[in-house]
């Protein structure tokens, strides 16, 4: 069993920057990947953005490339997702999730989940 935890959220404006963590507790967590979705309301829960067990490798959905970085650190367990030029429509309820073995990008691979945290962005 891993249990997650993220942190992080708030109101931001428009352009403004937030970073959301995952804290894993558990077992083992250097040998899983992280996935981050979101579920904006009135939408299903998305991909965002994953990275694999060793950080040499992430994905990210298109709306996000170059204003997210997802990165962790393995020391401490935890999986960080940088938010840069937050946009109104970024606005939902993150979530961090992880699996063994390599990134996957679809909700149903995923083994472990967190609550989730809410970031809103006000225009």
């Amino acid at each position: 069993q891993v249990q997650l935890v993220e942190s992080g959220g708030g109101l931001v404006q428009a352009g403004g920057s937030l970073r959301l963590s995952c804290a894993a507790s558990g077992r083992t967590f250097s040998g899983y990947s992280v996935g981050w979705f979101r579920l904006a309301p009135g939408k299903e829960r998305r991909f965002v953005a994953a990275i694999d067990w060793s950080g040499g490798n992430t994905y990210y959905v298109n709306s996000v490339k170059g204003r997210f970085t997802i990165s962790r650190d393995n020391a401490k367990s935890t999986v960080y997702l940088l938010m840069n030029s937050l946009k109104p429509e970024d606005t939902a309820v993150y979530y961090c999730a992880c699996r063994e073995g390599r990134i996957f990008t679809t909700i149903n691979n995923y083994d472990y989940w967190g609550q989730g945290t809410q970031v809103t962005v006000s225009s």
